[in-house]
């Protein structure tokens, strides 16, 4: 469900489950988390892209699979993508070819960069469902939109591709049809020979060490969601509510 290639010495990771909207099963976030590890040492690529195919980059964590199981297990699946981006050598860029939802939006914050078509949107819907936000974005959201961060949360926002630019969401925007290669541009513009661009990333990307600690941050509220049920009765009425 995850499509791996190669383009001008980047690697190409494109979610490709068109007909759930890209939704991420558990197995799904293994696999991102392993390509972009398997990627991401310097040694094959000079940098990762990661995109969907049709209307989304993602639609989240696939709440069908995901209702009656454990919670903490499931966020935990997120934290290892977020920690897996951060742990690369290499530029990670998001080619965000549409909508991007909860888990899955919230792992392109530590991306190096994000790009979108005009037909990408930022969709935050957990705090509206029961569930708690995840991919350390209690510390990465606020980073990069400041205090607009509580209001996207708590309002369960749904930005235009023109909102999250100015939001900080989005770095850029490209046509759709520009879009992969504007972001493969990015990367090889990145690391052109002679660049600094692995130690800059060191010195610039959201330290690892604070990261853990909003991973376990997280995981404590997800058990709490979890512990009061507020979290399996809100994945139950999505998934009723969608037939």
């Amino acid at each position: 469900m995850i499509e791996i290639t190669q383009h001008d010495e980047v690697a190409l990771i494109t979610l490709a489950r068109p007909e759930k909207l890209n939704a991420l099963t558990a197995q799904m976030r293994r696999d991102l988390a392993a390509a972009v590890r398997e990627h991401g040492d310097g040694k094959s690529v000079k940098g990762i892209v990661v995109t969907g195919t049709g209307r989304a980059l993602s639609a989240g964590e696939d709440l069908r699979e995901a209702a009656g199981k454990s919670l903490l297990d499931e966020v935990e699946l997120f934290h290892d993508m977020t920690r897996a981006v951060l742990e690369t050598r290499v530029p990670v860029v998001a080619a965000v070819n549409g909508i991007a939802v909860g888990g899955a939006a919230e792992w392109t914050l530590c991306f190096d960069s994000r790009i979108g078509t005009p037909a990408a949107e930022y969709f935050f819907p957990e705090n509206h469902i029961g569930l708690s936000i995840s991919n350390a974005s209690s510390y990465l959201l606020p980073r990069l939109t400041g205090a607009r961060a509580m209001r996207l949360v708590l309002d369960s926002a749904r930005l235009s591709a023109e909102e999250a630019i100015a939001a900080g969401l989005l770095d850029e925007i490209a046509e759709q049809e520009a879009l992969v290669e504007t972001a493969i541009a990015r990367v090889r513009h990145w690391s052109r020979p002679g660049t600094a661009t692995a130690v800059h990333l060191a010195l610039l990307r959201p330290p690892l060490a604070e990261v853990e600690r909003a991973f376990a941050v997280e995981t404590e509220a997800a058990k709490q969601v979890e512990e009061t049920g507020i979290a399996q009765a809100g994945m139950r009425r999505f998934v009723e509510a969608r037939g």
